[in-house]
Formats: C-alpha cells, sequence, structure tokens
C-alpha cells in the first residue's frame, strides 16, 4: 500500500451489510492511520475486531459534531492522520461527515477518499428504472412543512429520486410520496441491501403504500422514485391562470396562502403578488 500522508483526513466506504465487501485499500488505509473517527464506535468496534484492525477511536456523530470536530483537526494540524467511518456506506453522504470534510477544506487539510460500497447508487443500479439523470433526496424532514415544502419542490422532478427511510417511518413516506406524485408512478422498495433478506420490489406507489399498510416494515430501505414522465410535461407556458389553479392545489394540501403563492410562482415563472392577489379576490 501507499504511504499515507502525514496530517491528512481519509474518507473510508465501510461495508452496507457484507463484510466482503471492505476493500483490501480500506483495511489496510484503517491500520496504517493514527487514529478513527466513528459514528458509532461500537459499531466500527465489530468491523475492527473483524479485521483485526487495533487503532485508537473517538466517536465523531451528529450531536457532537462541533467539539469532536475541533479535536479532529487539532490533530491533524499537528500532522496526525485520521481515517472518517460511518456505521455503514460512504461517510459523510447524508452524515456528519459532511461537515468535517468541509472544514478540512477550509483548513487547507488534505481529504483523501477510499471508495467503497454506497447504498444509494447501489440500489439505482438495481431499481429498473432511469439511471442516466438522478437526484439523491436523502432522508425527508420529520418537520411537517419542510417534508411539505421539500415534496413540493420535488412535484415536477424529471430525474429519478433516491431517498433514505427508516422502517418505522416507511408508511408515512410512501403515503405522502402517493399523495404528491400519484399512485401510478413506479418506485423501486430497496430493502437490506447485500445482507441475507436483500429484497429489491419494482411496483407503483398505489401498489407499495397499500402492502406497507398491511405488513410491518423490517430493515432499512432505499426507495428509488420514477421522476415525473417527460409526457406530463407543459408543452406551453403557465398562464396565471394556471398558477393561481396549482396555488390553489397547494393549499388544499396544506400550505398558506403566501407559501402557496409563493411557490407557484417559482413553478410557473408568474408574479407571486398577483398570484397571491387572485388566491384573496378571486
Amino acid at each position: 500500500m501507499e504511504e499515507l500522508k502525514k496530517g491528512a483526513l481519509y474518507v473510508v466506504g465501510t461495508p452496507i451489510g457484507n463484510l466482503q465487501d471492505f476493500s483490501p485499500r480500506a483495511v489496510e488505509t484503517l491500520k496504517s492511520v493514527d487514529f478513527i473517527a466513528a459514528e458509532d464506535t461500537r459499531v466500527t468496534r465489530k468491523l475492527l475486531t473483524h479485521f483485526d484492525i487495533h487503532k485508537p477511536m473517538l466517536s465523531y456523530f451528529e450531536y457532537n459534531k462541533e467539539n469532536r470536530g475541533e479535536e479532529v483537526l487539532s490533530r491533524l494540524c499537528r500532522g496526525e492522520s485520521c481515517a472518517l467511518v460511518s456505521d455503514a456506506g460512504m461517510p459523510a453522504i447524508s452524515d456528519p461527515g459532511e461537515d468535517l470534510v468541509r472544514r478540512c477544506a477550509e483548513e487547507n487539510i488534505p481529504v483523501l477518499v477510499v471508495p467503497g460500497p454506497t447504498a444509494v447508487i447501489s440500489a439505482l443500479a438495481v431499481s429498473g428504472l432511469s439511471t442516466g439523470r438522478f437526484t439523491f433526496e436523502g432522508f425527508l424532514s420529520v418537520n411537517k412543512k419542510s417534508r411539505r415544502d421539500h415534496l413540493l419542490a420535488l412535484e415536477r422532478e424529471e430525474r429519478t429520486m433516491v431517498f433514505y427511510e427508516a422502517p418505522h417511518k416507511l408508511r408515512k413516506t410512501l403515503s405522502d410520496f402517493e399523495s404528491f406524485f400519484g399512485g401510478e408512478r413506479k418506485i423501486a422498495v430497496v430493502r437490506e441491501l447485500t445482507k441475507i433478506h436483500e429484497e429489491v420490489w419494482r411496483t407503483d406507489l398505489k401498489t407499495a403504500s397499500a402492502y406497507y399498510r398491511e405488513k410491518e416494515p423490517k430493515g432499512e430501505y432505499v426507495l428509488v422514485l420514477e421522476g415525473r414522465p417527460l409526457s406530463e410535461a407543459p408543452e406551453e407556458e403557465y398562464t396565471l391562470e394556471d398558477a393561481v389553479s396549482l396555488a390553489r392545489e397547494n393549499m388544499e394540501k396544506g400550505l398558506s396562502a403566501a407559501d402557496a403563492a409563493k411557490e407557484a410562482a417559482r413553478l410557473t415563472g408568474q408574479r407571486k403578488a398577483e398570484i397571491y392577489r387572485r388566491l384573496n379576490h378571486g
């Protein structure tokens, strides 16, 4: 293996379920760095034990990233090398490691990547949906307004969309998808990637939502959702009447008149003030 750079952060991908996916280079990197920053040291310790790796660790996760980030940066500036790992997959992807990488970049600290499995690309590859253009949307917010705004912004998205979801939130997410995108929209429900019970179910939103209303979700999910079919794209520019109609639809979904007018203006190019006036005065 090549000699590690002093004072560098190594972003190391770890298996998302199958330990055989851990690359020889990743093993050697973890054996060679001075210390490891791990999302959950208990989870990472199992990985290190399996590969007979003995290195000091410190925890680095969402709720301690400010203080621990300072500690990691300080040690890197002193010439130590660090491997950043998450519980599974690539760090910094829907992961607090994003913040550490950004801070290293601001301080001109070298950041190198040791690629590994990632659920986003793995799920997209087996989805059976278009892969030429896609957008990764991560986890939907549990905050009602943020969640609604996120979904509204995606209603006219033509690229394939990829989401992460936990089992206890899957039913709500599929129900919201059906409400915002329609029951006919295709979806691949990808569960437990690379594990014994790996499953790829290619169906539509109506069927998926109905199925999980009756069946308890189990495992970790990646949802790959078809983008808005090109045939649905408008051939002409939106009129003011179109914009007002869209704003009223948004209000029926819970938005205030002001927020509905703002979103309709963004999507149609019509003036927000005029849409708002029509909403209130007809």
